[in-house]
């Protein structure tokens, strides 16, 4: 005899999830008969009201521990500093790099400036 059909069975916050889930599934199954019986007909019903509000209030509980822990896991795998940042730092790198470079082509002897003296 399963608990739909029997006895109304264990406080439901003391189920599991995969618990009170099967058990509503069996409250269903026994509305699903073509002769329900009339005197357990008020029972199961608060018994499924009950199932439905704890599974209810377990989804809403993980869904907002999921909520707070999902960015804690992005900002904890994203690269150090911020890429933005890094892009732009390494632009400005880049353009440093070519001024200097055009400074370089621009002091180069050869060009009717008179070389810096030597050290030596």
């Amino acid at each position: 005899m399963t608990r739909a059909e029997g006895a109304a069975g264990p406080p439901v916050g003391d189920l599991s999830y995969t618990e009170a889930s099967r058990e509503l599934d069996e409250i269903v199954a026994f509305f699903e008969q073509r002769e329900v019986d009339v005197d357990q007909l008020v029972g199961r019903l608060k018994r499924a009201s009950a199932i439905v509000d704890e599974l209810d209030r377990r989804l809403r509980r993980t869904r907002a521990q999921v909520e707070e822990l999902v960015p804690r896991l992005e900002a904890a795998t994203q690269p150090p500093g911020d890429l933005d940042e890094e892009i732009e730092t390494e632009a400005e790198l880049d353009t440093a790099d070519e001024l200097v470079d055009e400074i370089d082509e621009a002091l180069a002897p050869g060009d009717g400036r008179p070389e810096p003296p030597g050290l030596f």
